[in-house]
């Protein structure tokens, strides 16, 4: 479905809420699934444990071609599983992000944005954002948090948005998969042969322990923390920074009371929602939702963007309002399967547009919106390219 603007979801959207908010639909990457936009409805989809999220049922909805054969050639990662089986393997990483353990790594990641920062100015401006601060800081956090060396950020950066992007022929996309899966099963023998002090290594120290290290699960932890941590981090931090500039008034609000700056970023995420693929399931029983039965065997796709401007849940949700209480969002899923990284991610935006408008006050777009360049993929939206100046 088109969009006419990167601050508003595909006006189609609309018209589903208040006249088929579950309806059939054709995916790009072939067959059918239901599609559900109000907020009630996708809560519950995303609740019901007889939805399931294992990426190798048939009725699956495919929304990137070529999916299904690459799902098919490598190990579930826990964003698949179900019941019990995602239950164990959430449970044994969910230490690594407690709000605790993410705000020691704030001087960290503090540090990371200074640097950038540190480097757009001394470029002076005009910079890209994308490319000076939207792409690194999250690529450099997740390097951090993972033990991957940052020289090969580039690697990643380019496998990453090849792979979720719609325009990757399907044989391409398998390469690239591939790729990424061989670097990470050799960066997770390495934690074998040299423990470290990072998220793998501790992993691999805690499965040690009790017998056996599963190489190839982590490989699929670390590819599914690489990819999810970084594109969608990277594209909010653009766009939350064209709407405070496009809001100077809201913008001023952070300014000059910083206090008010998570509840600003939970009302950014409502409102972006850039991330819908990861909220698909299947039907493991004939289920009613919305008022339409849903059979067994049968793909669903629960709309985060558009339950996020639903009016039954958000006051004129098509407004911007840094000071809405909108942690009923679900920008980040719900339920069992809810965002792992949320409170990573939380922090990294928080710190960006701190320090982002602190230090640069003058802040502003170089080109006007004419000098940004949107792009529109199946999974992610988001600016490729914003020149901004000083």
């Amino acid at each position: 479905m088109p969009r006419t603007c990167p601050y508003s979801p595909p006006r189609e959207y609309e018209r589903l809420r208040s006249q088929e908010p579950v309806k059939r639909v054709r995916t790009i990457g072939g067959g059918t699934a239901w599609l559900v936009t109000r907020h009630e409805d996708v809560r519950r989809v995303l609740s019901d444990p007889r939805m399931s999220s294992d990426r190798t049922m048939p009725g699956f909805p495919s929304l990137v071609p070529g999916r299904r054969a690459i799902v098919a050639e490598n190990k579930q990662a826990m964003i698949g599983m179900d019941g019990q089986e995602h239950a164990e393997a959430r449970r044994a990483v969910i230490g690594e992000f407690t709000v605790r353990r993410i705000n020691r790594m704030r001087p960290r990641i503090q540090e990371i944005v200074d640097e950038c920062v540190d480097r757009m100015l001394a470029a002076g401006g005009p910079v890209d954002l994308v490319r000076e601060l939207s792409l690194p800081v999250p690529s450099l956090v997740i390097c951090e948090l993972l033990g991957v060396p940052y020289s090969d950020h580039d690697f990643f950066q380019s496998r990453s948005a090849l792979m979720i992007s719609r325009s990757t022929p399907p044989e391409r996309r398998r390469d690239v998969v591939l790729e990424l899966r061989r670097y990470l099963d050799e960066l997770v023998a390495e934690k074998v042969r040299e423990p470290a002090d990072d998220l793998l290594g501790r992993q691999v120290a805690q499965q040690s322990e009790k017998g056996e290290v599963d190489r190839e699960g982590l490989v699929s932890l670390a590819f599914l923390l690489l990819i999810a941590g970084h594109e969608t981090t990277a594209n909010m931090i653009s766009l939350g920074t064209l709407a405070l500039l496009d809001n100077p008034d809201q913008l001023a609000r952070i300014t000059e009371d910083p206090a008010r700056t998570p509840a600003a970023v939970e009302e950014l995420l409502r409102y972006f929602s850039i991330v819908d693929g990861a909220t698909s399931r299947t039907a493991l029983a004939d289920i009613e939702i919305g008022g339409v039965l849903i059979r067994e065997g049968e793909g669903v796709v629960a709309v985060g963007l558009s339950a996020n401007r639903d009016p039954e849940a958000f006051d004129s949700p098509d407004e911007l309002d840094l000071d809405r209480q909108a942690r009923n969002h679900v920008a980040f899923g719900f339920g069992a399967h809810q965002c792992l990284g949320q409170n990573l991610a939380r922090v990294e935006l928080q710190i960006v547009f701190d320090t982002l408008f602190r230090r640069i006050p003058g802040l502003r777009l170089a080109d006007g919106l004419d000098g940004i360049r949107f792009k529109d993929d199946a999974l992610v939206y988001g600016a490729h390219e914003m020149s901004v100046t000083w």
